[in-house]
């Protein structure tokens, strides 16, 4: 059983590792994870302005003290019932987050979510960053690259080369209006820095979560269901919503 701080670095150090979030020793983050250092984990945690926030609110709903706590961890990254718990503090949780920083952009994303959305980090990819707004402004290579590599994905190992795994997996596309799953494709995506890994060696045939350029965890069919069921859930709102606003970062 992975512990929820060992579950978090895990899909948390692929961005990190690139800048976009967390604290700035990105090293010490793989390391700790590669590790299962738990309380260094908890210390770089908190530095994550975008996840760490989502976790106090699915903790906080469902009445679980500590937010690093492996289902509310989980129910963050991939997805499960403490999800639904969050849904009407979701809003006021961004307000409060994203206010200030948008300034005069502010367009009241607590008013444009709709109904049914929860804190899952598909949410925060699709529905807080501005990258599907580019899309819809015509902007469309960019944006729907990094929406692709920022939500969390899919895909079967079909080989294993030393830290690498080539996996086939389904890339998001866009139709002009709506955002979709193409047909499965092979990539490339790492395990291991130097054989060394937060994770066990993938196995062909297994199937497994991936984040950025990262494969981050091997997903059980259940795993496998929610992750699917969330990220069709977050994408189907999304598509049906015209947008009010938009917040950086």
């Amino acid at each position: 059983m992975t512990s929820g701080p060992s579950l978090f670095a895990r899909f948390a150090f692929p961005p990190n590792a690139l800048g976009y979030c967390g604290p700035v020793d990105s090293t010490g983050l793989f390391e700790a994870s590669s590790e299962g250092a738990d309380p260094e984990i908890v210390a770089f945690a908190t530095a994550f302005e975008g996840a760490f926030p989502y976790l106090q609110l699915i903790a906080a709903a469902n009445g679980i003290a500590d937010p690093l706590d492996a289902g509310v961890v989980e129910a963050y990254w991939i997805g499960n019932d403490l999800l639904i718990r969050g849904t009407p503090w979701l809003g006021t949780s961004l307000d409060d987050r994203f206010r200030r920083r948008a300034g005069r952009k502010w367009g009241g994303i607590g008013a444009a979510i709709p109904a049914g959305a929860v804190p899952h980090h598909s949410h925060h990819v699709f529905g807080v960053y501005p990258w599907v707004g580019l899309l819809r402004s015509g902007r469309v290579e960019e944006p729907l690259q990094v929406l692709d590599r920022c939500r969390i994905r899919w895909g079967t190992v079909v080989a294993v080369e030393s830290d690498r795994v080539l996996m086939s997996s389904r890339a998001l596309g866009w139709d002009g209006s709506r955002i979709r799953l193409e047909d499965p494709g092979d990539e490339w995506a790492q395990w291991a820095d130097g054989g060394r890994s937060p994770i066990a060696p993938p196995r062909p045939g297994e199937t497994v979560a991936a984040h950025w350029d990262w494969v981050c965890d091997v997903l059980t069919p259940t795993r496998l269901h929610n992750l699917k069921a969330w990220t069709a859930h977050t994408l189907r709102l999304i598509n049906e919503q015209t947008p009010i606003g938009t917040v950086v970062g």
